[in-house]
């Protein structure tokens, strides 16, 4: 008799039933306060240091957890579960600027970062400005070299991270005739003479979530902080974003998951004209399909997120992962507001904040406009 197939190994479904454990002890009870606050709580972010969850695919040898990035994803998932602004959080922390360090990065610069990112130093992605969202290389952020320096100048803006970390890759332009050619991509302390971070958004979702300006006065860097080869920072920022969608798309999924379990709860112990209202079908459909299609959008991750770990062309099953499990995590987290009646416009319950929370996924990391855009150009390539 033939063994069934199985999704999860069986190392996997321990390491995500450990941080699924984690997350509602150590974050859940928080989550309230921290969207009410618009910020993250310290002692928190500490103890993810301590549990490895910030350098999940950094290598043992540089104090890491030496994990691979469906792990990372694994664990983003099961933080959105939670809490979508904790898991965008780790998230960048892992899919972003870790990778992006692992396959760009120097040795120096690997054994400079990667343990200071594993122990204690939180990492931000610093590419979009006011000018450049979906046109991600429409940058103004200018770069000058100075003998040995560079010297940055300019603004960055909707930067993910930006009140907790302290290292961001920022990526400017070198030579503007060259158009995207002269972009590059540059590791920035954060206390870095003429750095600044400005003010923070204030935003439907994600609340706890930092989301902020950036400003560059004259940042003198050194020649050694250039990540990556001069005039190649477009290729770090795309190769990089087309793996931080997987991350997004592991979001959605925990998120819609999460709303999920609200909505199941609620309707076990509602009751109306005598009885739980799961025992009316009709609310038992809108489970049933919402269970369908959260189902669905995680084997959409997982499979490109096992794809980009096997070495294998990942771009189109990316987008379409972070395409669908947007969408879904907007309709679940809808339907499970709905489910909890009056309850669930009112902030007393998690729906309304779930609900909240995942409009942002068809926009971040590539609105769904531009993944459709991607998928087609895949399609008829």
């Amino acid at each position: 008799m033939t063994q069934p197939l199985t999704v999860l190994s069986e190392e996997e479904v321990a390491f995500r039933d450990a941080f699924r454990n984690f997350f509602k002890e150590a974050v859940g009870p928080l989550v309230h306060k921290m969207d009410h606050e618009q910020k993250l709580d310290p002692d928190m972010i500490k103890s993810f240091f301590e549990m490895g969850l910030m350098g999940i695919e950094i290598p043992e040898e540089f104090g890491g957890a030496g994990g691979s990035f469906f792990l990372a994803c694994l664990a983003v998932e099961e933080a959105a579960r939670v809490d979508p602004s904790v898991s965008v959080f780790i998230d960048v922390q892992n899919t972003l600027v870790l990778n992006a360090i692992k396959k760009w990065g120097s040795d120096a610069q690997k054994t400079e970062w990667l343990p200071r990112l594993a122990k204690d130093t939180v990492g931000a992605y610093a590419l979009s400005e006011s000018s450049s969202g979906s046109d991600a290389f429409a940058l103004r952020c200018k770069a000058s070299q100075d003998g040995n320096d560079w010297v940055l100048s300019g603004n960055k803006l909707w930067i993910t991270n930006a009140n907790e970390a302290g290292l961001f890759i920022i990526f400017a332009n070198t030579d503007f005739e060259k158009g995207y050619r002269g972009i590059t991509a540059f590791l920035v302390p954060r206390d870095t003479p003429g750095f600044t971070v400005g003010k923070k958004e204030d935003k439907l979702g994600i609340r706890a979530s930092s989301t902020c300006e950036l400003i560059l006065d004259n940042v003198r860097i050194p020649a050694s902080q250039v990540l990556g080869p001069v005039g190649k920072g477009y290729k770090v920022a795309i190769e990089t974003l087309n793996e931080g969608r997987i991350g997004i798309g592991a979001q959605m999924v925990g998120l819609a998951a999460g709303a999920l379990d609200a909505g199941v709860a609620y309707a076990a112990e509602r009751e109306q004209f005598g009885k739980p209202i799961a025992d009316f079908q009709a609310i038992q459909h809108q489970l049933a399909q919402a269970a369908t299609e959260v189902e669905a959008a995680r084997l959409m991750v997982y499979n490109a997120a096992r794809l980009k770990d096997a070495g294998k062309p990942f771009l189109k099953q990316a987008a379409m992962a972070k395409l669908f499990s947007s969408q879904v995590a907007e309709r679940v987290a809808s339907k499970m507001v709905e489910v909890h009646g009056g309850n669930g416009f009112t902030t007393e319950y998690p729906a309304e904040k779930f609900f909240r929370d995942s409009k942002i996924g068809q926009i971040y990391e590539g609105t769904s406009n531009m993944q459709l855009s991607t998928i087609a150009k895949m399609l008829l390539r």
